[in-house]
């Protein structure tokens, strides 16, 4: 079976590789670093005092501070209790304090008790949310306005 030769065939093909100029090349911080990984608060943690960074986080665990993330998930078993400032908020869990951020999600099992400051807000049905809706204004573009003409002076008269 595998002892035997294959036939030539009349017309053989042969593929040669790519010039290196051709051929797609990986950035060096492509390859260096290494994917993003959110940080994880597991069930049996709590944490007394704040949490700060710029990354992802998911807490299915206690909080009770304040958090400033980039990203956060609130699991089904999360919990915090304090003020939470984030890009992007997705709540399954129970929040008992403001948030600020981007876009805000509640699934139908979130427990919000505080108020939101968003640009965007999704709530699924199922979830409880008790406190106000404010919506995120971005500080408006300075208009131009027009120079105030120069002021003259006034010169007593001898």
């Amino acid at each position: 079976m595998f002892s035997k030769q294959a036939k030539a065939s009349k017309g053989s093909v042969q593929i040669e590789p790519l010039p290196m100029s051709m051929a797609p090349a990986a950035s060096d911080a492509a390859r260096k670093a290494p994917p993003k990984v959110a940080s994880l608060v597991s069930p049996d943690i709590t944490i007394e005092g704040g949490i700060t960074g710029d990354g992802e986080l998911q807490i299915d665990g206690v909080v009770r501070g304040d958090v400033r993330v980039g990203r956060l998930t609130i699991g089904e078993t999360g919990h915090v209790e304090g003020s939470i400032y984030a890009e992007a908020v997705e709540v399954r869990g129970r929040i008992v304090g403001a948030i600020t951020a981007k876009q805000v999600r509640l699934y139908g099992t979130a427990y919000v008790d505080g108020d939101i400051t968003h640009e965007q807000l999704a709530m699924e049905t199922g979830a409880f949310f008790q406190g106000r809706s404010l919506k995120f204004q971005r500080p408006a573009a300075p208009q131009a306005q027009p120079a105030p003409p120069p002021m003259l002076e006034a010169k007593p008269v001898a």
